[in-house]
């Protein structure tokens, strides 16, 4: 898949738009963030044929846009740059597997599913740029796979505004769960908050409570770091040291050395796969004897392979099923459709969920039948019923916009792949 050249100039915005895109990139800035990134886009149609000529262009703004006789267009900006573009291009791949094995099947309602990706290299000012760029020039149905808290939280005031649906997020944030606030978001994975909580229970359990927290100095890193509080907070603890590195840079030697000084046991770190294998190899080769453990967001594949040796014991909280394990329905059904997709790709557990974003997305469109509006799409996923993604379940329902509650602990082994354990305590002499 290749990348276009940079996109051309912008319309001019209504007052109000422009308004509320402020709002959205001011809440997202931090004092580290680079310079604006042009963005650039990714050709992902998922159709396994040339795109065909719509019977008719729908106006851009209505319930109907991205809706043609013969395709249904959704869009995706993400990192497919920079040190979380690994995780962009995983959610990509994954999407576009689950989309072309509907198509092989005929598609849905005698619709194929086509997906356009725009790369935001993880800055929240180019996700205002894609987002406005997928709605009001390319007409997508919907939103998917976005990668990030700073780059949703820019992006989702402008999709609010236009009524277009925001699904499945790479990320576990807690304001992407206000479902009266943010009604056109539908989260698919576990929170944050569930991750951390998940990462203190287990670490208390076998007696550690010399906690230390690291974290990106953004968003994201403040949503990992909240949680983190509540949960020690919960138990009558704190942190015994806190270290931050600005967003996209490996610049993690300041926190190191923060951290140091509370002399802790363990280490929750959230952040992305390149700074946090800089952070730990450095902890390692300095002699910091601590349980490193970090969220479902860092990339668990990129980072086993960029620690080598210095991996083992690393602990990943996950909030997907183990992509290797077949036992389990959904991953023997994504690993059937990676394959058919890539046979090169390695399963991992962010395809995966890009696997079951683009299988979420799938079953909101089965539901509304041949009459497909954004709206019904909505409401179709949002409502009561739940579903039933091959054995792994997901529940909606009246403010909750989150489908699955599921954390899952695993381990970097010494042979530099992950492991899937039931407690901490399993893992400890």
């Amino acid at each position: 898949m290749s990348l276009s050249a940079p996109t051309p100039a912008r319309r001019p915005r209504l007052l109000g738009l422009a308004a509320i895109v402020l709002a959205g990139l001011l809440a997202a800035c931090s004092s580290s963030e680079a310079p604006p990134v042009t963005p650039t886009q990714t050709a992902s149609p998922a159709t396994g044929s040339p795109t065909p000529t719509p019977a008719a262009s729908p106006d851009v703004s209505g319930e109907t846009s991205g809706v043609f006789s013969d395709r249904v267009v959704f869009g995706q900006s993400a990192a497919f740059s920079g040190p979380a573009e690994g995780l962009g291009t995983d959610m990509r791949h994954g999407i576009t597997a689950a989309f072309l094995e509907a198509n092989r099947a005929g598609g849905v309602n005698g619709r194929t599913i086509e997906l356009r990706s725009l790369d935001d290299s993880y800055e929240p000012e180019a996700a205002i740029a894609n987002t406005l760029r997928l709605i009001e020039e390319e007409g997508v149905f919907a939103l998917i796979g976005a990668v990030g808290t700073p780059t949703s939280r820019s992006a989702t005031p402008v999709a609010l505004s236009h009524g277009v649906p925001y699904v499945a997020p790479f990320t576990g944030a807690a304001f992407l769960r206000d479902a009266q606030t943010l009604e056109n978001v539908i989260n698919l994975r576990a929170s944050y908050n569930q991750e951390t909580e998940k990462m203190v229970a287990e670490l208390t359990s076998i007696g550690i409570e010399r906690i230390a927290v690291m974290y990106q100095d953004d968003s994201f890193g403040q949503a990992g770091y909240q949680g983190s509080i509540l949960a020690l907070g919960r138990r009558g603890m704190e942190p015994v040291a806190v270290g931050l590195y600005p967003r996209n840079t490996q610049a993690v030697k300041t926190a190191l050395l923060d951290l140091r000084r509370g002399d802790p046991e363990a280490v929750i770190i959230i952040g992305a796969y390149e700074p946090v294998g800089t952070f730990i190899a450095w902890a390692r080769t300095t002699g910091m004897d601590a349980v490193f453990m970090t969220v479902s967001f860092v990339g668990s594949n990129a980072l086993a392979e960029q620690l080598g040796a210095r991996g083992e014991g690393v602990i990943v909280t996950q909030v997907v099923p183990f992509p290797t394990d077949s036992s389990v329905p959904i991953v023997e059904s994504y690993r059937r459709a990676l394959s058919a997709y890539d046979p090169a790709l390695p399963p991992g557990f962010v395809s995966l969920e890009g696997y079951m974003a683009g299988r979420l997305a799938i079953a909101g469109l089965e539901r509304c039948g041949p009459d497909l509006t954004r709206t019904c799409f909505r409401d179709a996923i949002l409502g009561p019923a739940s579903f039933d993604l091959d054995g792994f379940e997901l529940r909606y329902g009246e403010g909750d916009n989150q489908g699955s509650d599921e954390v899952f602990l695993t381990v970097i082994g010494e042979d530099g792949l992950y492991h899937p354990i039931a407690r901490l305590a399993d893992e400890r002499p």
